[in-house]
């Protein structure tokens, strides 16, 4: 297990203002650094990756579709050449 680079993610607060809360993420090494997430974090509140859903690429950019342990899907993006994470997208479970 690896710890993946930090990122930042921006959010809205009460009043229509962006916040930024840091994103972190711990990924599985092994064939190559940065494999596939295995937890990540959103400000204070931690995720364990509960499935792969899917992996895709784009030039310089991994994405990971994942099913976390609060049974909602996140998208999360890896940029390779900042080293950065970023969530792109969320869908809550029905």
């Amino acid at each position: 297990m690896r710890n993946c680079a930090h990122s930042e993610v921006a959010k809205s607060g009460a009043d229509g203002t962006k916040l930024m809360e840091a994103v972190h993420v711990e990924c599985y090494s092994g064939h190559r650094a940065d494999e596939r997430p295995m937890r990540f974090s959103i400000g204070e509140r931690a995720y364990q990756v509960a499935e792969l859903d899917d992996k895709w690429y784009s030039p310089g950019a991994t994405f990971f579709r994942v099913l976390a342990d609060d049974e909602n899907l996140y998208v999360l993006r890896h940029d390779e050449d900042a080293d950065t994470w970023s969530i792109e997208a969320f869908r809550a479970r029905r």
